[in-house]
């Protein structure tokens, strides 16, 4: 079973084609600079094997029409991974957001697509890309099945007490104001690789699992289920981020506003564009800001022990949400390849049973690997997240009769 999975951003396309049986990933690539004459378009066909072939390109790439029949074409052809469009199964979307109506992926239908435009004042930057893919790939592949994978989804089982806000209600009734959180898949990834690599059913567990990118977050789940995460209506809440402030008292617009001068969209940019990391220290690289805490830069040093101490605050609060914790999870670019960060973020959570062995944190591995110290009463984990591999396994799930 052969699944291509396409991530259509604002200005590149992702994506990936697999052969399920295996789980073997026949192809990646990206186009980036997307309504550009210099556009790069990059694929490798069977990463990691000795047969590895790569081919990379600068090309005038006006729109996303013409940046995914250039997908199309790196992946389906006379000596391509995949001769004949026929053989592809399904082709798998992620969709950033799903809002209240999608709770488990779905088969795109007019009716489906129609659902994703009635978000897009949810995700404004995200949904009208993600349906320009959709629209596209289904043009190009008009008889295989379409399958929406959301972002939001893994969700949707928060209770109402963690995900309504303390506003007017009818914010909530007329414009579904509330928390929905983000990087859904990557949460139920890691959490069922853990369990697998704990040898223990999912629902049987209390997890934390840190998703610590460019873009961070956090999610409490118990038995299986998401309770409780950071990210909120929009992807700006919580975690301190790459270029994203993470919390802020919701009267800095004000302040900014009336004291500073700014408009709302200015304020929007410099929350999400120019803050985080990059705004306390402007890096938003953790090689770089390490490298600038090496030589005495004290807003690198003050950059890092802000987003810990942030991670770490969250921490605390999702223990007492889920009152027994079986794992901390470490995941994504930074929660995988910074022990710094690791061992900063749990700094001090000794008394709390969780405790890492300094040796297995500096350890490095291409699979799971358990971090924390054998007397540690909660277990810590750093599971790599494979979000292209998780859309496919959805669709496979969902195509494939029980």
């Amino acid at each position: 079973m052969k699944v291509v999975v396409i991530n259509s951003g604002s200005s590149s396309i992702k994506f990936q084609l697999l052969e399920m049986d295996k789980e073997e990933v026949l192809a990646t690539g990206l186009v980036e600079r997307i309504g550009s004459s210099e556009a790069q378009v990059r694929c490798t066909y069977r990463p990691g094997e000795q047969t590895e072939e790569k081919h990379i390109q600068s090309i005038n790439c006006p729109d996303h029409r013409h940046g995914m029949r250039l997908a199309v074409q790196l992946l389906v052809g006379p000596g391509r991974p995949v001769a004949d469009p026929g053989a592809i199964a399904a082709v798998g979307h992620r969709i950033v957001h799903g809002g209240e109506e999608f709770h488990q992926p779905t088969l795109i239908s007019d009716e489906v697509l129609a659902a994703i435009e009635k978000n897009i004042p949810l995700a404004p930057l995200h949904n009208p890309a993600n349906l320009d893919g959709v629209r596209i790939a289904r043009e190009l592949f008009a008889e295989v099945p379409q399958v929406a994978v959301f972002d939001t989804a893994f969700h949707q089982t928060i209770p109402p007490e963690a995900y309504h806000y303390a506003l007017p209600a009818h914010l909530y009734r007329q414009w579904r104001v509330r928390r929905y959180g983000f990087h859904g898949t990557s949460h139920k990834f890691v959490a069922g690789e853990c369990a697998r690599a704990m040898q223990r059913p999912l629902e049987e567990l209390n997890l934390i699992t840190l998703h610590l990118g460019n873009g961070c977050s956090m999610t409490a789940i118990e038995k299986g289920r998401s309770v409780d995460t950071s990210l909120g209506l929009t992807p700006l809440e919580g975690l301190v981020m790459g270029s994203r402030s993470g919390d802020v008292d919701p009267a800095m617009h004000a302040f900014l506003a009336r004291n500073c001068g700014m408009d709302i969209e200015s304020i929007d940019h410099l929350l999400n564009n120019e803050s985080g990391l990059k705004g306390l220290c402007g890096m938003n690289d953790m090689r770089d800001i390490h490298a600038a805490i090496a030589a005495g830069d004290t807003w690198a040093e003050l950059a890092l022990a802000v987003q810990t101490y942030r991670n770490r605050k969250y921490i605390g609060a999702y223990l007492a949400v889920l009152g027994r914790v079986d794992a901390v999870v470490f995941t994504a670019g930074i929660g995988e390849n910074d022990p710094v960060v690791r061992a900063r973020t749990l700094a001090g959570l000794e008394p709390l049973g969780i405790a890492i062995d300094t040796e297995r944190n500096h350890c490095r591995s291409a699979g799971p690997r358990r971090i924390s110290s054998d007397d540690s009463r909660v277990a810590v984990w750093v599971v790599p997240t494979n979000e292209e591999l998780a859309i496919a396994r959805e669709v496979r799930a969902l195509l494939t009769p029980a």
